[in-house]
């Protein structure tokens, strides 16, 4: 099995929150405290220690107490520039990636992605959870990598690449389905604008 140790957690934080008015999604107040804080708080105990991509407001995610790096690519270039970044920092064989807009995501998500991971021998490992119509869609975001993906995707990323899908495929990817009675359907809910957040925080 792979060692929750030799894991990073990459906190995704970078993007320009179109959707919520060009605020700093990672900062919105959700149940008292910034998403990105939720979100360090519920990824921490799976990996050995976390790092966050930011783009603004560095000193403001800094005070969380982890290392905090920007894009090494330029204008907001999206997740792929997250990834990147996260794996140029990262020290250890592995990366898991999350976003800073989905504070309910699973406690047991980095085990259940090292084990399919593993299992199927994969590059990447990337979740899955069901639509509101029943059919299971990628979480591409969601993501445990190895860190010897480093140099495809400088190349896919210089060659002007910027879409998760179109890099992913490139590489062999075990689909890990949260879809067990056990799982919460709002685990991969995220909050794209601030009613969409409001909403999330007044459900159970």
């Amino acid at each position: 099995m792979i060692d929750p140790q030799d894991i990073t957690g990459l906190i995704l934080a970078g993007g320009r929150a179109t959707r919520m008015g060009g605020s700093d999604k990672g900062l919105q107040n959700f149940r008292g405290m910034p998403l990105a804080l939720h979100t360090l708080m519920r990824l921490g105990p799976q990996v050995a220690n976390v790092m966050l991509n930011a783009n603004r407001n560095l000193s403001a995610y800094e005070s969380f107490g982890v290392e905090v790096w920007p894009d090494s690519m330029p204008d907001f270039a999206g997740p792929l520039a997250g990834f990147l970044t996260g794996l140029e920092r990262c020290e250890t064989p592995y990366l898991a990636t999350v976003p800073c807009d989905t504070p309910l995501f699973p406690a047991d998500l980095v085990a259940r992605l090292a084990e399919a991971l593993e299992r199927e021998d994969a590059d990447i490992a990337m979740a899955a959870a069901p639509e509101e119509d029943g059919q299971l869609r990628t979480q591409p975001v969601f993501c445990l990598l190895k860190h010897a993906l480093m140099e495809s995707l400088v190349r896919f990323t210089h060659e002007g690449g910027r879409k998760i899908d179109a890099w992913t495929a490139q590489h062999r990817t075990a689909i890990v389905a949260f879809d067990q009675p056990q799982d919460d359907a709002r685990a991969f809910f995220n909050a794209n604008t601030l009613a969409e957040l409001h909403r999330l925080e007044q459900s159970p």
